[in-house]
């Protein structure tokens, strides 16, 4: 130093790194099978107002038939068979309304862009995948079939069974449309084509007008009777048609719900084999 002071030098100390964060990894954990259930549930009714052209159709044309057929029959089949065709025929204008209609071609669209594997390596359950779907069917069909039946009241059709025989109306027939959804959707499943979905259409037509859509089982030729005796549907409109017409009948109506329950159990039964399928193999 110039005034004489010696130089002092510092030597440099080790260089101290600051602590590194351990690594945390981070795992989506399930959120369980409720939640699940409604948000694959939720996602789909959301979706539905976004596709009015496969709802707008399930309420004109059940409404379109009801009213042509109760004006071009009502006077033969009330001559004939004695009965009240307008009350007769509500039950299938309904059945009508809710059979068929369902989120299948939704969940073709969802496995052909891929949407449907991806939910596949989350930890979303795999049964809520289809149930979800039910669920938003059960609610649409119920709500397709409340047009239909004001439509019948507006035709002068009185309930035997009043407001609670209404309610109960609405559930079976939605209940009769939920199981028939196991059908399009084991389609649906095993081909993921939106073609074989549509054509599934098809198994409405033998199941619905191979029984008494039109007239009472004893009116029918003797193979239709055969055959509408063991078609489930035929027990589902005597049901509905008991809620319309004759009051409480716990015959009919059992057996109205054991006709739906037996029904599902084939086509829910299809159904989950197609979405173990199709999962096995992703």
């Amino acid at each position: 130093m110039p005034d004489g002071t010696p130089e002092v030098t510092t030597a440099p100390g080790p260089v101290v790194s600051p602590p590194i964060a351990p690594v945390v990894e981070v795992h989506a954990r399930p959120a369980g099978f409720l939640a699940d259930l409604l948000t694959i549930a939720g996602r789909a009714i959301r979706q539905i107002p976004r596709d009015p052209a496969a709802v707008i159709p399930a309420v004109i044309v059940p409404a379109f038939f009801y009213v042509m057929n109760v004006g071009a029959l009502s006077k033969v089949t009330n001559a004939a068979a004695g009965i009240d065709f307008k009350a007769f025929e509500l039950p299938v204008s309904v059945v009508f309304a809710v059979t068929g209609v369902s989120r299948a071609t939704a969940l073709v669209t969802d496995i052909q862009n891929g949407y449907f594997d991806r939910l596949l390596i989350t930890p979303v359950r795999r049964l809520p995948l289809l149930l979800g779907l039910m669920m938003a069917d059960l609610a649409l069909v119920m709500a397709l079939s409340i047009p239909v039946l004001l439509l019948g009241l507006a035709y002068g059709v009185h309930f035997a069974t009043g407001a609670a025989g209404m309610a109960v109306f609405v559930v079976l027939a939605g209940l009769w449309g939920l199981v028939f959804t196991g059908l399009p959707y084991s389609i649906a499943l095993k081909t993921g084509n939106p073609a074989a979905v549509g054509s599934s259409f098809v198994l409405f037509f033998p199941i619905t007008f191979l029984t008494t859509a039109f007239v009472p089982k004893q009116a029918l030729t003797s193979w239709m009777a055969d055959v509408a005796t063991f078609n489930p549907m035929t027990y589902l409109l005597a049901g509905l048609r008991s809620l319309v017409t004759t009051g409480w009948d716990p015959v009919a109506l059992g057996q109205a719900v054991l006709a739906v329950s037996a029904f599902g159990v084939v086509t829910m039964t299809l159904a989950m084999l197609s979405l173990r399928s199709r999962v096995r193999h992703r």
